[in-house]
């Protein structure tokens, strides 16, 4: 009985320290690019989170503390694992935000926002879904199923098990990493932007130099046509930078710029 009574101990405190695990993993994977989209069932992204737990779980044993808190404090201590949580899944979620962002740019600088833009779970125009997609292949292709396990892993060291992050570093990163995301999806979208003021400029000076021509439609079919074959030529460079852009994060989530 004795021996008994040992063990349910241990499995009693294995079991604590896995559910601390699942919690911060559970908020990580709801927003995890790839993995907690919304087109993925709930009962499927239940059973990644579970995965993935049971691959952090085993090189975290000894963080946590040697016996379960009081209610209040498990309480506190599950709120602060589920913040790190959704905090880790969106330095990772922005930079597929960027896509979003910049397909939207794109959308709007050639006419096209309209075309398509209900065939997503998030209403967002065909060029958006399009990069969107493609980048979450080129994701799972860089492997972000292991650099997530990493860093799970490797947050604990950045944000202790049951600590609130600091709120003037959570401050400075997000800011960072936000103004990234904006820098990146401008980038994106700079040729379209720039071939759409081209284009208005050059239609204004026609319609200027010919006030009876119906510049519209003569102009309208031109832009679409224009818009469909840039992205088309510039759809594979687009990702690439973006692919690149999205290893350094990997890398290095933490980083301030």
């Amino acid at each position: 009985m004795a021996d008994l009574t040992a063990f349910l101990d241990i499995a009693i405190k294995g079991w604590f320290d896995a559910f601390i695990v699942f919690v911060r993993v559970g908020a990580m994977v709801a927003i995890l690019p790839a993995f907690g989209e919304r087109s993925i069932p709930e009962r499927i992204r239940l059973v990644i989170a579970l995965a993935f737990t049971m691959v952090v779980y085993p090189a975290l044993i000894g963080t946590f503390p040697s016996e379960p808190p009081s209610l209040f404090a498990l309480l506190l201590f599950v709120l602060a694992e589920a913040i790190a949580g959704l905090l880790l899944g969106l330095s990772l979620r922005l930079f597929v935000m960027a896509l979003q962002i910049a397909g939207t740019l794109i959308g709007q600088s050639t006419s096209l926002s309209q075309i398509f833009g209900g065939s997503a779970s998030d209403a967002q125009p065909a060029m958006g879904h399009i990069l969107l997609i493609g980048g979450l292949a080129l994701a799972v292709m860089l492997g972000i199923h292991i650099r997530a396990a990493e860093l799970i892993i490797l947050s604990y060291e950045v944000i202790p098990a049951g600590k609130f992050a600091s709120s003037t570093d959570t401050y400075m990163w997000g800011v960072s990493h936000i103004g990234r995301v904006f820098s990146l999806s401008f980038s994106l979208a700079a040729p379209f932007v720039i071939g759409s003021l081209i284009y208005n400029v050059a239609l204004g000076v026609i319609n200027r130099a010919m006030p009876q021509l119906m510049v519209a439609f003569v102009g309208a079919p031109a832009i679409t046509f224009g818009g469909i074959l840039l992205f088309f030529v510039t759809a594979p460079l687009l990702l690439q930078v973006w692919q690149n852009e999205f290893i350094k994060v990997l890398a290095n989530p933490f980083e301030v710029q």
